[in-house]
């Protein structure tokens, strides 16, 4: 088979090792100069870092599994981290149980009710039941109080805006239990990073797929998929140079948002109201190169809502600042809607709204500690995923036929992530395969359930 894919981030790239794998020719088309999507990397002090923070967890066995199998398995090391949480004012620990008993920003009865509801979220091992709610409604209703109007309200407005209270409670569970993966004993979590940074993962994936006679072409875009009878033949495509063709393919994958498909393929009513029926909020990230460390915590969740931005993520309060010429890295992340107006600032204008807030985190901060800023933006970070979306999560085959769709929006009950992508474009491409060599008889109408 010769296969088309759209876009060289986590899904496509791992999409198109499998089917390479397999012996089949795959072209993968990206429309930036570089790949990797989210997780691709800028220059920091001689060393490369993600443009947005990442890292992994002890159960993100996608990407491990990938990473020893392609034999780079020793590049991914595990580190102790710390979190802290604003609220109230100040900075609190929260990495451990006794760190939530010690939270002064609630009243004592609701740290206990805050602890007693981690504990019951961590147990329940089956989200369906949770599925019916948003987590918003269900916090308010089981939890309510301090507990739920000084913590969970503020981290929900903050992430999510106006849309905070439809997100789903599958949706918040998942992020809980992936968090205790990673918790070893009582003493905190560890948290994992390719120590070459995910570059690495990305380039040795590339190399692997081309030495297989299969193409990565980056700055080339794709401008729509040709079709026949319903069926999908090939795509148009303009390259760096500006000249436009036509490529033949056996079958497509698309791994673009769900927002652009339908400018991409002519798709039917009712699979294109799935795709459009979910909300993108955008990602701003200021990455700061400092002359001193700001905290002394690795991820910083902002539980008030005057603060202008989600986290801080301190990088090298996780990764040794060698790495990055000696400076101390600090990420600076906030979900905005694209017509929010910090989504809408010059970098410039933005780091000044920025700064004065993190002499709240730490009241020696001085803006002279500011050696170099790097801003990015990306404008479908994060689909919000609401209550009951297994009745409408729109399914990887496509009503056209031989026509594949690979998005965040088809990660469920887990959160969109470097490690789940992997392992949504691997079970992608094997589906593939397997129509492939079934010639793509007996083609599903509707493949709900067929994920």
């Amino acid at each position: 088979m010769k296969v088309g894919i759209v876009g060289a981030g986590a899904a496509g790239l791992s999409a198109a090792y499998e089917l390479a794998n397999a012996g089949h020719t795959v072209t993968v088309y990206e429309s930036a100069p570089f790949i990797g999507g989210q997780a691709s990397t800028i220059e920091v002090g001689g060393g490369r870092l993600e443009r947005g923070y990442h890292h992994l967890f002890t159960n993100d066995t996608a990407i491990i599994d990938l990473m020893n199998e392609m034999g780079i398995g020793a590049s991914l090391q595990w580190f102790p981290s710390k979190v802290g949480t604003y609220a109230g004012g100040r900075v609190w620990p929260t990495t451990t149980p006794l760190d939530i008993l010690r939270f002064g920003a609630v009243p004592f009865i609701d740290r206990i009710k805050l602890g007693l509801m981690a504990v019951r979220l961590q147990r329940q091992k089956d989200w369906r039941p949770l599925e019916p709610f948003t987590a918003d409604e269900w916090l308010r209703t089981r939890l309510g109080g301090k507990a739920y109007e000084a913590v969970w309200n503020p981290l929900l407005r903050g992430k999510f805006g106006a849309q905070y209270d439809k997100v789903g409670m599958a949706w918040l569970w998942s992020k809980i239990q992936t968090r205790v993966a990673s918790r070893k004993g009582v003493g905190g979590e560890k948290l994992g990073y390719p120590i070459k940074s995910f570059d690495e993962v990305f380039d040795v994936l590339r190399a692997k797929i081309e030495s297989n006679g299969s193409k990565v072409l980056t700055e080339t875009t794709v401008e729509h998929v040709l079709a026949e009878g319903g069926v999908a033949v090939g795509l148009r495509v303009r390259h760096r140079n500006g000249q436009t063709t036509e490529e033949h393919f056996d079958a497509v994958l698309i791994t673009a948002p769900s927002y652009a498909v339908p400018d991409l393929a002519d798709l039917p009513p009712g699979y294109r109201g799935q795709l459009e029926s979910v909300h993108y909020l955008a990602a701003v990230v200021i990455v700061l190169e400092l002359a001193h460390p700001l905290t002394t915590f690795y991820w910083m969740n902002i539980a008030d809502r005057s603060v202008p931005f989600l986290g801080v993520i301190e990088h090298t309060n996780l990764i040794q600042r060698e790495l990055y010429g000696g400076n101390h890295v600090l990420y600076l992340t906030n979900y905005l809607d694209r017509k929010d107006p910090l989504y809408l600032m010059k970098p410039e204008d933005l780091l000044d709204v920025y700064l004065p807030h993190l002499k709240k985190l730490n009241p020696a901060f001085d803006r002279s500690w500011v050696k170099r800023m790097h801003y990015n933006s990306l404008s479908a970070a994060q689909p919000v995923i609401g209550a009951k979306y297994s009745e409408r999560i729109p399914s990887h085959r496509t009503p056209v036929q031989r026509l594949y769709l690979a998005n965040t929006t088809q990660i469920y009950p887990e959160d969109r992530g470097t490690n789940y992508s992997i392992r949504m474009g691997r079970e992608v491409g094997r589906m593939i395969l397997d129509d492939g060599q079934a010639a793509f008889r007996d083609w599903p109408a509707q493949a709900k359930g067929n994920r």
